[in-house]
């Protein structure tokens, strides 16, 4: 399955989402790609859109290698240590920390977040690799009293429903590979999302 664009994966995503249609869902994109998709879904669904930003931690000599993630509220998950240190770690989740604060104050602009309480949270990315963003992104969504969490995106590896089963109620995953390596492989288009686009979605769901 190849889809156009963000924008398209999220029509395709929403298809398999309509039971969660009502008065009882918010709609979470993960920016700054997961926003795109996730600005599809909350409309076919009639829900409101909010973010809610994670950061994956890199290990120190191969960044795009993740060993955890962070989220909002201190939560922090980790997935594969190896031969990392406890005091590499902090170095590299102490920068991660100011990253994670800016984008905040960015994409939030001063508004609250949307309420979770007793609500259906419906966390959204444009794809699933090593599934420690998503576990973190569900853990702070926990946090704050979603009813129930669903992590949903249009592509991901072979088995990640199993994989996030103990953090998420329900994975909603359409389209997974056995050869699964990278979530840009699945789209024509999968250029980088700049944040003032990020904000002009959200701004509009706001409004």
């Amino acid at each position: 399955m190849r889809f156009a664009n963000r924008e398209a994966a999220g029509r395709a995503l929403a298809d398999h989402l309509m039971r969660y249609r009502g008065e009882q869902t918010v709609v979470l994109g993960l920016p700054r790609g997961g926003v795109v998709v996730a600005s599809q879904v909350a409309q076919r669904l009639v829900a409101p859109l909010d973010v809610i930003v994670v950061r994956k931690l890199g290990v120190p000599w191969q960044p795009e290698v993740a060993m955890g993630a962070i989220g909002e509220g201190g939560v922090r998950v980790l997935d594969r240590m190896g031969d990392v240190s406890a005091a590499q770690l902090l170095r590299v989740e102490s920068s991660e920390r100011k990253v994670l604060a800016r984008r905040v104050a960015l994409y939030r602009q001063g508004m609250p977040n949307l309420e979770l309480r007793q609500r259906t949270a419906i966390i959204v990315d444009d794809g699933i690799a090593t599934g420690s963003t998503a576990r973190a992104a569900c853990l702070v969504v926990r946090a704050r009293g979603a009813a129930r969490v669903v992590m949903a995106a249009p592509v991901g590896p072979a088995g990640v429903q199993q994989s996030l089963s103990g953090v998420a109620d329900v994975v909603v995953c359409p389209w997974t590979a056995g050869d699964f390596r990278a979530v840009g492989q699945y789209y024509d288009d999968f250029s980088q999302v700049p944040d003032d686009e990020v904000q002009r979605i959200l701004a509009e769901a706001r409004a």
